[in-house]
């Protein structure tokens, strides 16, 4: 059997059922329908076959899950038993005190976790963790004990394209930009005076950007028409629609809750720490949204999930559902979910709406705290028309009516 490569590896995507990839010496990368990729390695002890997760991928790349078979293999050779052996290692640490190791008050991980500290009234919890987490993973290990003034702009190039080197592009950036924060930081406290990462400008590789593929509007008519007669689940053919009327990210439909719903006021309100940018958004609710809404409220509950699973209703709508479901009605490669939002802002704009209404609605982030407050208030009932326009305009191309945009500029909207 031919060993696996770690671009196989990266590339490998979620289809219909779970399946394996093999490696050699009973190990195999387990790739589940939501996606989730595990190491795991087959085994007999006593005749009898047993299987044992190494880890999950990407936390445990390849190099790293087979020197766990290694190690895994050398048990069984041993007659010992991995999972075992496991159980009995947790249960050792857990009945013995544990002492932290704090990291030495200079050093880059003690100045670093400070800083994020820092940031706890600006971040939602959610960023604060994703930003520990990207340090912890791929900049504690190489820098993180180092006395931060000691830190060369050659060792943070390492940290920088090792990340690079597993096809991590966008991380290396993240990583780069929080560890220029981090020696920032430790300059204006005093710790440092000089930041190592300021040099790191021009060094990132590039990758060509590509955009997620959308339906062309003239496409849009047919699309509507098979959504509707599809045998799609009630819950995915539902929240699918109700994503498309209200532009809203899938991941936004996905975990709404009905806390968050006023029906009879035609709002949904989502908090900050579901937003992408972490500042809490209201979506105005055109007649046919809410018909959704209240149809789901039937089936379902009226608390809760809106669009709960499809087989454990206390948990949302997995992650790949509703993109399963574009290639199910034939526009795998074709179209994405979330290529609908750039359908309606086109449509939109070229019906004359007010394109910073636009921007508000799709909650892009505007970095000018004048407009943004702008945005926030005076923006809401032009959009209320702009999205019951919408979900008629919908309704028409579904019906196969032909409909001339109406330029709403000269008036003044």
């Amino acid at each position: 059997m031919s060993k696996l490569t770690a671009i196989q590896v990266r590339n490998a995507k979620p289809k219909d059922k779970g399946y394996k990839l093999g490696d050699g010496h009973g190990m195999y990368l387990h790739v589940a329908r939501s996606g989730k990729k595990t190491w795991r390695y087959r085994y007999k002890i006593a005749g009898k076959e047993s299987t044992y997760v190494l880890g999950e991928y990407p936390l445990m790349n390849l190099k790293q899950a087979r020197k766990a078979r290694e190690k895994a293999r050398e048990l069984v050779k041993a007659g010992l038993n991995p999972a075992e052996e496991r159980k009995k290692k947790r249960q050792k640490a857990r009945t013995q005190p544990q002492v932290e190791k704090k990291p030495d008050r200079d050093s880059f991980e003690a100045i670093a976790l400070e800083w994020i500290s820092q940031q706890k009234d600006r971040w939602s919890r959610e960023h604060a963790m994703a930003v520990r987490s990207s340090l912890a993973h791929d900049a504690f290990p190489a820098l993180g004990h180092h006395r931060i003034d000691t830190i060369t702009p050659p060792m943070v190039l390492q940290v920088i394209r090792t990340i690079e080197n597993r096809g991590s592009l966008e991380i290396a950036r993240k990583v780069l930009q929080r560890m220029n924060a981090v020696f920032r930081y430790a300059v204006q406290t005093g710790r440092a005076t000089y930041n190592p990462a300021a040099d790191m400008k021009g060094v990132l590789k590039t990758r060509k950007v590509t955009h997620m593929p959308a339906l062309d509007a003239r496409d849009l008519p047919e699309f509507l028409r098979k959504l509707t007669t599809s045998k799609l689940h009630v819950t995915t053919r539902l929240a699918l629609k109700f994503t498309i009327l209200t532009a809203a990210r899938s991941g936004e439909v996905r975990g709404a809750t009905w806390d968050e719903i006023d029906l009879d006021g035609a709002v949904w309100r989502i908090p900050a720490e579901r937003m992408k940018m972490s500042v809490p958004h209201i979506v105005p609710l055109s007649k046919q949204a809410v018909a959704i809404l209240e149809r789901a409220g039937k089936l379902f509950g009226y608390t809760g999930y809106v669009f709960p699973g499809i087989r454990q209703d206390s948990k949302k709508l997995s992650s790949n559902t509703m993109l399963y479901a574009m290639h199910r009605l034939g526009y795998q490669g074709k179209a994405t979910v979330h290529g609908f939002r750039a359908v309606f802002s086109t449509i939109a704009n070229e019906a004359g709406f007010n394109p910073d209404a636009i921007e508000r609605q799709l909650a892009h982030r505007e970095r000018n705290q004048v407009r943004a407050a702008y945005h926030r208030s005076e923006y809401l009932e032009q959009r209320k028309e702009m999205m019951q326009w919408w979900a008629d305009h919908l309704d028409y191309l579904e019906a196969g009516a032909e409909v001339i945009p109406i330029n709403r500029t000269a008036a003044g909207t």
